[in-house]
């Protein structure tokens, strides 16, 4: 069997079922590499239990698992209905009201007033994810009149979107506030960001992080018309972005999700962020212990288009197989990425680079590909270099050599690179180098003989971007015994 790693990361959603310490211990050994908490469910308290149980399994089993903070954002929904649900029939007249406050089969209240101001006669609403459908046919003060289009059951607390985007709700609610405050206090490595219309709101969200005292790394959840539109200056703005395709479906239209996937991927790539692709991903194995052929083609599609990572959902947080689709999923990501692309050279044509470090990450990346060495070797401090390298398919595993546990963390979403923490005896650069050589024998990365690339930074111990490239056989600079 290969002993090829896995490049492709495993996001798995953590919920009631897969919150005891059993569980988490079997999703740990079954390959997941980051965690997501949905801020939607649950308390602070809530929160910190699964951070404390999981670092405690981190702890003892020696992987490395980043865990990422999903915040709820503007979720606009109906109230709650009298016998906690309804069944609507096509053409029947159906009323959205504010002030309604137990629903019936005529009318329900809304959690969101503004949508009064933000919808006209002749627009499209959607409930339940696009269950449902209505037309709005006039406003009457506080009251939205439709006409159900395609009825069906109608639950409390569901989803509303406008067909086409538009609503006015800020990305960013005081409930988000208080949850990033939350997020900074546990040490969360990634903060997610939902709705998000523009680079503005993810800087005000870098702004409220800073504040709280967290450097955590920041995604955009692309998930409404509006951040497709501004998908240039939300990349500008964040660190990575996440393919949120259950709102974005209802938005664009489900057909139309496939291709922006595509170029969502590339351009984060093309702008050195990392990339999520989620929702229903294996959606069939919350109550199947096995997935569809479908599921199966969809998850290899992310991988081939060049995902960092795959995300799994409901599947892990209330699934009866949690740890067989997180199995499922690397098996998957395993056998597409043996025919990824790595015709690199076309990749550095027509590229320019106007920095030392990231040159120096492409010369890595190039002498790899050609060396056909073992792995490459990054010093970092920041993760910066590691994640410039993995932009682009050099075929060759990337280690991210670091003393910053924070960075450890950080770096694990990115795809084909593996933290490996060191400690630097001093700023003695033979030295150092002994000490990188010694971090990846210990890791199993490599063995002596083996050739590698290494990047750093010199003078060492000085901060500063990375701007020297040696290529090293392994052992080769030990004193004889």
């Amino acid at each position: 069997m290969s002993t090829r790693k896995r490049t492709t990361k495993i996001v798995a959603t953590l919920g009631p079922a897969s919150s005891s310490p059993e569980v988490l211990t079997r999703l740990v050994e079954a390959g997941i590499d980051v965690v997501r908490l949905n801020f939607s469910h649950g308390t602070a308290a809530d929160h910190k239990g699964r951070v404390d149980t999981l670092r405690n399994l981190i702890e003892h089993s020696g992987r490395t698992v980043g865990i990422m903070a999903d915040l709820q954002g503007p979720k606009i929904r109906i109230g709650k209905f009298a016998g906690s649900k309804v069944l609507l029939k096509n053409g029947q007249p159906f009323v959205l009201d504010a002030e309604c406050e137990l629903g019936t089969t005529d009318c329900v209240g809304l959690d969101y007033p503004e949508l009064v101001d933000d919808v006209h006669p002749g627009d499209v609403l959607l409930l339940d994810d696009g269950r449902i459908v209505m037309d709005v046919d006039q406003i009457d003060g506080t009251q939205i009149r439709c006409i159900v289009r395609q009825g069906g059951e109608l639950s409390n607390n569901k989803g509303i979107n406008r067909q086409g985007g538009g609503l006015s709700a800020p990305a960013l609610t005081p409930k988000d506030m208080e949850d990033i405050h939350t997020a900074a206090s546990l040490g969360i490595d990634y903060v997610a960001v939902s709705f998000p219309k523009s680079g503005d709101d993810m800087r005000l969200a870098r702004a409220l992080l800073l504040a709280a005292g967290s450097s955590a790394l920041l995604v955009a959840k692309i998930e409404r018309v509006e951040a497709v539109d501004n998908l240039e200056h939300i990349l500008d703005a964040t660190d990575g972005v996440m393919v949120a395709r259950g709102d974005l479906a209802v938005e664009v239209g489900d057909a139309a999700v496939p291709a922006l996937q595509k170029k969502i991927i590339r351009m984060a790539r093309e702008h050195n962020k990392f990339v999520i692709t989620a929702t229903q991903m294996m959606e069939s194995m919350i109550h199947s212990p096995v997935p569809t052929r479908a599921e199966v083609s969809d998850v290899a599609n992310a991988v081939l288009d060049g995902t960092d990572a795959v995300m799994l959902s409901a599947e892990t947080a209330a699934g009866e197989y949690p740890v067989e689709t997180v199995t499922a999923m690397a098996r998957i990501c395993r056998e597409a990425e043996k025919s990824a692309d790595t015709a690199l050279d076309t990749q550095f044509l027509n590229r320019v680079f106007t920095r030392i470090d990231q040159s120096i990450a492409m010369a890595a990346l190039f002498a790899a590909h050609h060396l056909k060495v073992k792995a490459i070797a990054a010093l970092t401090e920041s993760g910066s270099t590691a994640l410039w390298m993995s932009r682009l398919n050099a075929g060759v595993p990337i280690y991210a050599l670091t003393q910053d546990v924070a960075t450890r963390y950080k770096v694990s979403v990115f795809k084909g690179v593996f933290p490996v923490m060191m400690t630097q005896s001093g700023h003695d650069r033979d030295q150092v180098l002994r000490d990188a050589e010694d971090a990846m024998i210990a890791s199993g990365a490599v063995e002596p003989g083996d050739l590698i690339v290494l990047t750093i930074g010199e003078p060492i111990g000085k901060p500063g971007g990375t701007n020297t490239l040696k290529i090293i056989k392994v052992g080769e600079h030990r004193p004889a015994h």
